[in-house]
């Protein structure tokens, strides 16, 4: 399996996505080609004391896509950025899956306009898996298109239920609609006209609306909202688990004796709550409808961050989620045109 790592544009540079991709190799027993500059991508091999190494191959691409520039023009303009050269890679099959922590916006742009979205898929959607009581929880969209439609958030619904079920094992998931309540006339005009979509759904398991704290609780395993509310969702529930843990540390360093001892008793617990709450631990958000697995980290990703996301994609791969995908969707679609033509003979008739 090769997987193609864009290295370049972001927050720490290269360094701590090449030494995940030689983290990722040892661990996964993949290969990842590296995406960017090559004569700084070797420089870096050869610190890791990679240079040699078989499963870690180096494709150059000479020109980058900073954050700041505008996605849609920058991915047609700049023909050799790393996004583009690496969706390229996955689109002619040279690489069977794509990760990237550089804008954002850029990756989906490639996405769309090198990959293409699966038939019948309206837009795709960014899944974040996010930790619960119970397990995880699935939000989508997360950030690939900041407003939606009913019918986005209906294939948002079927494409995240098809997630959690491959990548996180969960059957039958519980698909929930984000709503400041969970009565079915609570909402704005996009959830009150999406509700009665998901409830006739068949494709799916819906089992309501559901509030922000139902995220963390565990009572649903995939919650669908648009994309603005989902990326602030994300950022705040990732925000709060490092402010708890920052708060908790500070509690114990600024008691007395006794609340030093208690740290070091609750030290291993810390840590694996720590490690629980970490989103390097889940590597990359998957993006869901477009023809290939396709993954988005964080920007601020660091080599761990990496790593996991590497394996994500590998699992990813192994799964077949975007077969899956194209299957329902096509089936979603086979259904709607049932109903619009039922609809339509019982017009004629009337």
């Amino acid at each position: 399996m090769k997987i193609a790592l864009d290295v370049m544009g972001t927050d720490y540079g290269p360094s701590e996505l090449v030494l995940g991709a030689v983290m990722a190799v040892k661990e996964y027993g993949c290969d990842v080609v590296l995406v960017g500059d090559e004569p700084t991508i070797r420089e870096l091999l050869k610190k890791y004391g990679a240079e040699n190494d078989p499963h870690l191959l180096v494709q150059h691409a000479s020109q980058v896509i900073d954050m700041s520039e505008h996605p849609g023009i920058a991915v047609k303009t700049k023909k050799d950025a790393s996004i583009v050269v690496a969706t390229d890679l996955l689109r002619n099959k040279e690489c069977d899956a794509l990760v990237s922590s550089g804008s954002t916006g850029a990756a989906v742009a490639a996405a769309l306009f090198h990959l293409g979205r699966i038939k019948g898929v309206s837009r795709p959607a960014i899944a974040t898996p996010i930790p619960s009581l119970t397990g995880t929880t699935v939000l989508l969209d997360s950030g690939a298109k900041v407003d939606a439609k009913p019918e986005h958030m209906v294939q948002n619904a079927i494409m995240g239920s098809i997630y959690a079920e491959l990548m996180l094992g969960i059957r039958n998931p519980r698909v929930g609609l984000l709503n400041i309540g969970e009565e079915e006339t609570k909402g704005n005009e996009l959830a009150l006209a999406t509700y009665p979509l998901l409830k006739r759904e068949k494709l799916i398991h819906f089992i309501g609306n559901v509030e922000g704290r139902d995220i963390n609780k565990g009572t649903v395993d995939v919650v669908v909202c648009d994309g603005f509310v989902g990326n602030v969702v994300l950022k705040f529930a990732e925000g709060l688990a490092t402010a708890i843990l920052t708060m908790v540390k500070g509690a114990i360093l600024q008691g007395g004796l006794l609340a030093k001892l208690g740290g070091l008793l609750i030290t291993p617990a810390l840590r694996g709550l720590k490690k629980t709450l970490d989103p390097e631990a889940y590597g990359g958000a998957l993006l869901l409808g477009v023809r290939a697995p396709f993954f988005i980290c964080h920007g601020s990703s660091k080599a761990k961050a990496i790593k996991s996301a590497i394996g994500v994609a590998v699992h990813g791969v192994r799964s077949d989620i975007v077969a899956r995908i194209t299957e329902d969707i096509a089936n979603q679609t086979k259904l709607d045109d049932g109903v619009s033509q039922t609809q339509e003979s019982r017009r004629v008739r009337q």
